[in-house]
């Protein structure tokens, strides 16, 4: 299947030049069927949306042969008849820098990438995402946050993160060190208990959980539901916080050291992510791949309080740095310990 270009038209300003050959499949640019455009459809084949001040660059996916630079659609599938078939030479060879699936094949090179990469965040941005249920009691809502809130609690997370009981990389009994830093708000998570002090840190006490932050549970908990009665029993008092740089994955696990069954509350700052939302039986299939972006809010309780629930990947080049985080993501989750 190939990409339908038609779709953005109403999404993407006019002042914004795309160049989408994006995952360009055998079938190539394709337009949808009439009265079947979706702006949604297809997002996950755009590669590079380009601002016109950036040369042409053409990312393509077939094979490693280059778009023409004359505009014409890359070639795919079924090798057509050309000038060498004609006069037996054949075309030069491919020079290697251009080889390769979705290399970039025209423009500034590094330059021009670097910059198409920073747009991708913003005109994404521009394509509504509209709030889901991902599985019963476990809802997503993008864009929750604004971009002041967003600020404000990426300043909070840096604070939070100095010691005393900082931020550190959580030692599992197994001896293996998670790849994703935590520090901790009312109280201390070790694996697989909760404590007043950082026992597997400097043993200072854990620091305080805001109650402007459990504020911001009980609206976000109103908003996911729908359930103001909901909200108003809310009553969260732990938080973790956990920073990803780029090559920090959380592997398939289910909140369980909690005795009260109240929701978990996820906030996004930062980077995009994969979020793999699972069953309540297993960490194997089924589960669903979520995006979640910066300010997006994601709940889950119910009877999916105690599904599986993991992010194999950081989207790279998704850093938002008007909000102070240029790079990594950011998560806080909110959760009721049910202890005294």
């Amino acid at each position: 299947m190939g990409i339908c270009c038609c779709c953005y038209r109403s999404s993407v300003p006019s002042t914004l030049l795309p160049v989408v050959l994006g995952r360009v499949r055998p079938g190539g640019i394709r337009r949808c069927a009439p009265g079947q455009t979706d702006s949604r459809h297809d997002m996950d084949g755009i590669l590079l949306l380009l601002l016109p001040q950036l040369s042409p660059i053409h990312v393509i996916e077939t094979g490693g042969r280059p778009a023409p630079a004359d505009g014409r659609p890359a070639r795919t599938g079924r090798r057509a008849a050309g000038p060498h078939r004609q006069t037996g030479r054949r075309p030069a060879p491919v020079p290697k820098a251009e080889r390769g699936r979705g290399r970039l094949t025209s423009g500034a090179g590094r330059h021009d990438r670097a910059a198409a990469r920073e747009t991708i965040g913003y005109v994404t941005a521009l394509i509504p995402r509209p709030r889901a249920e991902v599985a019963p009691g476990a809802v997503h809502v993008p864009g929750w946050l604004s971009t002041d809130e967003q600020a404000e609690l990426a300043a909070a997370g840096r604070d939070w993160a100095r010691p005393p009981a900082g931020m550190r990389a959580t030692r599992l009994p197994s001896g293996g060190v998670m790849s994703v830093q935590t520090v901790c708000l009312g109280w201390h998570w070790i694996p697989y208990r909760y404590s007043r002090t950082a026992d597997d840190g400097d043993g200072a006490p854990v620091k305080p959980f805001p109650g402007w932050l459990a504020e911001l549970g009980r609206r976000a908990v109103a908003d996911a539901y729908g359930d103001p009665g909901a909200a108003g029993a809310y009553r969260p008092d732990v938080a973790l916080v956990n920073f990803y740089d780029e090559k920090a994955r959380m592997g398939m696990h289910a909140d369980r050291e909690e005795r009260s069954l109240a929701p978990v509350v996820s906030l996004s700052l930062g980077a995009a992510c994969i979020f793999r939302f699972g069953n309540t039986q297993s960490r194997n299939r089924p589960w669903t791949d979520v995006e979640l972006a910066s300010g997006d809010l994601f709940v889950f309780g119910g009877p999916s309080r105690l599904a599986y629930h993991g992010v194999p990947r950081i989207i790279q080049g998704t850093g938002v740095p008007g909000i102070g985080l240029p790079s990594g993501r950011l998560n806080i989750t909110l959760r009721e310990s049910g202890l005294e």
